[in-house]
């Protein structure tokens, strides 16, 4: 395969926006009218061509209604100016970022001693985690060699942390069901684990673990649990009183030590903002930052970064007041409902096989035609689904911009020609020979093929 008809495909796609449009290399001269500024803007959101407002997007854009949008964004306005860092300065941010972490934590069924802190999105929560449960384990157990164990399905976040951190991923496999094999966790704990790793749902297929069984499994060692719910978190509480079957999760678990949730997904909050939940204040200053003696005074912040946009605060906990429980159940109802259509229709596609059982993603395969060429005709009809790896599959994340039934409909036929076209001209463009190279090459060669399309990405001309 050849690498430079791969880095020329992705090049295809990022070139417009390079060349079609004015380029700022340096600062104007002479500022650049506000008026003339944001019609630049609005060319250049044009030029994307807004695929997610019709619901073409996996993910991504959660909700995206103009009068919930248009709310939020008056809500960050008011406060565009304030920065948690300074809680002196701006106290009002205090009180509402303490109520987010509040709702959240009795969304998922915290109980007094719950303790947690906003951040800025999921990456971020679970690296705090995953640093408070090492330097947890430091102090009270002496690990020097700590070790964290993950689903093969775990987010690529756990990865990152791992690496930031010089933690060791103990990487155990999924089970027939995509979900974390119970037996495996259970062998892969060591006396220098200090966490134990599950999803709700993973990312790739939507799946469940058997959060319970794992997080027994981790008390019974004597060892964190972190439930991963920046995905679910939001939604799959109102499963079962709406009667949908989700095994627990939360802090209704006693082995549950820490979760992840991202109110910027199914809590349809702006961009930029997640909760870390922990079972105990203990837990939670394993996180915190501290200088006592730098010249510029005494020095803290409760997450990885110092400066942060109050607005995202503030346009967060908004969100939360307005749509309240009864907004929330709706709007799961209409996810839920939407993913089980979806999902029922691509099943019935021959060929096609589901990966795994999910309220809100629908995973699949095939064995012929292609997957990555399926997804790649699927592109050309417009839609942006996620590319699946080891095994090769595809994703839809479903969110309210598919709910409308002409999306649906729209999405199963567009799934039809796609599977026809590529049975009967398979292409070799796009995404489809990237996914393929990645899957055929060494991890070294990937990484520094990848590092030169970034480069370009961020660097090109």
């Amino acid at each position: 395969m050849d690498l430079d008809e791969v880095l020329g495909a992705v090049q295809q796609r990022f070139r417009p926006y390079i060349h079609s449009f004015p380029e700022f290399s340096r600062l104007p001269r002479k500022g650049v009218a506000q008026s003339e500024v944001l019609s630049l803007l609005r060319q250049l959101q044009s030029s994307e061509g807004m695929r997610w407002k019709k619901g073409f997007v996996s993910g991504a854009v959660y909700h995206g209604e103009r009068v919930h949008t248009g709310f939020a964004a008056r809500a960050y306005s008011l406060t565009s100016q304030s920065n948690p860092l300074h809680p002196d300065v701006w106290p009002s941010l205090v009180k509402m970022e303490g109520e987010i972490v509040a709702m959240t934590a009795h969304l998922l069924q915290g109980g007094p001693n719950t303790r947690g802190a906003v951040t800025s999105g999921g990456t971020e929560s679970i690296l705090l985690a995953m640093k408070a449960y090492r330097d947890w384990a430091r102090e009270k157990k002496g690990i020097t060699e700590p070790e964290v164990v993950l689903p093969m399905s775990a987010h690529v976040a756990f990865d990152k942390a791992c690496h930031y951190f010089g933690l060791r991923a103990r990487i155990v496999p999924l089970g027939p069901d995509y979900a974390a094999d119970v037996e495996a966790v259970k062998e892969a704990i060591t006396p220098n684990t200090v966490a134990v790793v599950g999803s709700a749902p993973c990312f790739p297929y939507g799946v469940v673990d058997d959060i319970r069984s794992m997080s027994e499994i981790a008390h019974d060692h004597g060892v964190g649990f972190h439930c991963d719910a920046c995905l679910g978190g939001f939604i799959l509480p109102w499963a079962r009183p709406l009667g949908y079957s989700v095994p627990p999760f939360d802090f209704e678990l006693p082995g549950v030590t820490s979760i992840s949730v991202d109110p910027h997904k199914y809590g349809y909050t702006p961009k930029g903002t997640s909760v870390i939940l922990y079972s105990n204040a203990e837990l939670l200053h394993k996180q915190y930052y501290v200088a006592k003696r730098w010249p510029g005074g005494i020095y803290f912040s409760t997450s990885m970064a110092g400066s942060r946009p109050g607005g995202l605060v503030a346009a967060a906990w908004a969100t939360l007041l307005s749509l309240g429980e009864a907004g929330y159940r709706q709007l799961a109802r209409k996810i839920f409902q939407t993913a089980e259509r979806i999902r029922r229709g691509i099943a019935q596609r021959p060929g096609v096989k589901m990966m795994g059982d999910s309220r809100i993603v629908a995973a699949f395969t095939t064995e012929s035609p292609d997957i990555y060429q399926v997804m790649e005709r699927m592109s050309e009809r417009g839609w942006f689904l996620n590319g699946l790896q080891n095994p090769p599959g595809v994703h839809l994340a479903v969110t309210l911009r598919q709910t409308p039934r002409p999306v649906t409909q729209r999405f199963l036929s567009d799934l039809d020609w796609a599977l026809e076209r590529a049975r009967n001209s398979p292409t070799a463009s796009g995404l489809a020979p990237i996914y393929g190279m990645a899957e055929a090459l060494p991890e070294e060669a990937v990484g520094e093929f990848f590092e030169s399309v970034i480069d370009w990405i961020y660097h090109g001309s």
